[in-house]
């Protein structure tokens, strides 16, 4: 196939009054501020995030719109011609390199700019997305599914292509799923085109079906649909937490990873208040948030707290560009869609 280049770096009182115009009624009376944000966040992940935001900022009701990072990516760039989202947050670094380059970001530069780690942001002084956490590939494996069957143990991905697992493995859809993409694209990096497409070829043998959701492959391994869940290790830790019958495995050759951001959508009329949320998102104290959830954060320094995560897991991710995954992402998803659709499961 042939893939894009990566780039080399991605007045007095009457101003007064137009200001408390732009605002609109519900400021004007004291009433909270509705401010509309788009969401590839997980579910059980909202409620913290939003509650510790609202501690500082109680006058800003987040109205929630959530769902997989494909979805949410299609959907922001359907109404590009007019926007509905104030905010992106919790969506993927590779769909904000799509965003920005279609004129969809408000740049902007959070108060905590500097504590970022300057590799899960862009350059520049006032960027157009800002990262928030890394999150990875991982298989979620039914230890008990597996010894019934008589299942070797997984170690790589290539022990995936194995006969034993015909039909055992589930993985994300990467055109709906955010997990799936980076899962694609980690696989296109690691064997190369060539050997990443025919690693896929391979691998489709085994699949029983592709989920439209990346937590999914690792709530059916869990609950023993299917022995084999290729996932996430947010998921594949909660799961496994509570008690899940499932091994965590992060294959040797390395893993497929993206990282959440935060946006602000051009042309928003609530400016003032997506600029408070992407503040908030950016500080320390989010960031210890986000480390509740995941093993990397965008601001060094916050030691991971996930049980069934290795202590090295960021030096386990390969070396990977989002900035590639973003202006290849048409081209990737069209071949994978030609290849491998047939297996996907209903969409809703």
């Amino acid at each position: 196939m042939t893939y894009a280049k990566t780039p080399s770096s991605p007045v007095g009182l009457t101003a007064a009054l137009l200001a408390l115009v732009a605002a609109g009624p519900a400021q004007a009376e004291g009433q909270k501020v509705a401010l509309n944000v788009y969401t590839a966040l997980e579910t059980d992940q909202l409620k913290a995030y939003q509650e510790a935001f609202n501690k500082v900022h109680p006058d800003i009701e987040i109205k929630w719109t959530r769902d997989s990072t494909g979805i949410v990516t299609a959907k922001l760039l359907a109404e590009k011609a007019k926007p509905v989202a104030d905010v992106i947050m919790g969506v993927a670094a590779s769909s904000m390199v799509v965003f920005e380059h279609e004129g969809l970001l408000q740049p902007y530069a959070p108060a905590n700019l500097k504590a970022i780690n300057p590799k899960y942001r862009p350059a520049g002084a006032t960027p157009a997305w800002v990262g928030m956490d890394v999150w990875g590939a991982a298989i979620c494996y039914n230890v008990v599914e597996a010894q019934k069957l008589g299942l070797p143990r997984i170690e790589s991905w290539k022990d995936l292509l194995k006969p034993e697992f015909k039909g055992k493995v589930v993985m994300p859809n990467p055109n709906s799923s955010g997990t799936g993409f980076l899962d694609v694209t980690a696989w296109l990096q690691i064997f190369g085109d060539k050997g990443g497409w025919e690693f896929m070829d391979k691998l489709h043998d085994n699949v029983a079906v592709y989920t439209h959701s990346g937590s999914k492959p690792c709530v059916m391994a869990g609950n023993g649909e299917f022995p084999v869940g290729i996932s996430f290790e947010y998921r594949a830790n909660t799961l496994r937490s509570k008690g899940a019958p499932i091994d965590v495995v992060f294959p040797k050759e390395g893993l497929g990873w993206d990282l959440e951001a935060t946006a602000i959508v051009k042309g928003t009329p609530q400016l003032e208040a997506a600029k408070k949320l992407a503040d908030w998102s950016a500080t320390r104290e989010a960031n210890e948030l986000y480390a509740k959830n995941f093993a990397v954060t965008a601001i060094p320094g916050i030691a991971t707290r996930l049980k069934y995560v290795p202590s090295d897991y960021e030096a386990r991710l390969v070396k990977n560009d989002y900035t590639w995954m973003g202006k290849n992402r048409d081209a990737v998803l069209t071949e994978w869609q030609k290849r491998y659709s047939a297996k996907s499961e209903a969409k809703k």
